[in-house]
């Protein structure tokens, strides 16, 4: 085939030695249609906002079970650290005591009945942790 020149109209790509018009980003002629970009910074910074604020409220979901499971991790250790000389039953509240040398203890007797220096009440459920009634 010879290198001679094809008309502007047409479009030839002479390394690959084919016709091409179909493959360019832009009209190779007059009456081809417009090509134009669809503007998608609007779309971008709509879904970037709402993948922003999902982001965001997991996050907040996730620190407010986490700060709850450290709760509740502070309150079985504080139980298993006190003092008592009874097996606790589980589904059964029982209330947890300071006494005036800091140790802590646990008993059966509510709050109501007794004037010691109350920590809280708990429940013992049925996974045997303790959960603040």
């Amino acid at each position: 085939m010879s290198k001679e020149k094809k008309p502007d109209q047409v479009v030839f790509n002479p390394e690959t030695q084919k016709y091409d018009a179909a493959l360019k980003s832009y009209a190779t002629n007059v009456s081809a249609p417009v090509i134009t970009t669809n503007d998608t910074v609007a779309w971008k910074n709509r879904s970037i906002h709402k993948v922003n604020q999902k982001v965001e409220t997991k996050i907040q979901e996730l620190k407010k079970e986490y700060d709850q499971l450290m709760q509740e991790f502070e309150y079985n250790r504080l139980i298993f650290n006190a003092k008592f000389s009874f097996e606790p039953i589980i589904g059964e509240v029982y209330h947890l005591y300071k006494r005036e040398n800091g140790e802590s203890f646990l008993s059966l007797i509510s709050p109501e009945q007794c004037n010691f220096n109350s920590l809280g009440s708990f429940y013992l459920n049925a996974d045997q942790i303790w959960q603040k009634v």
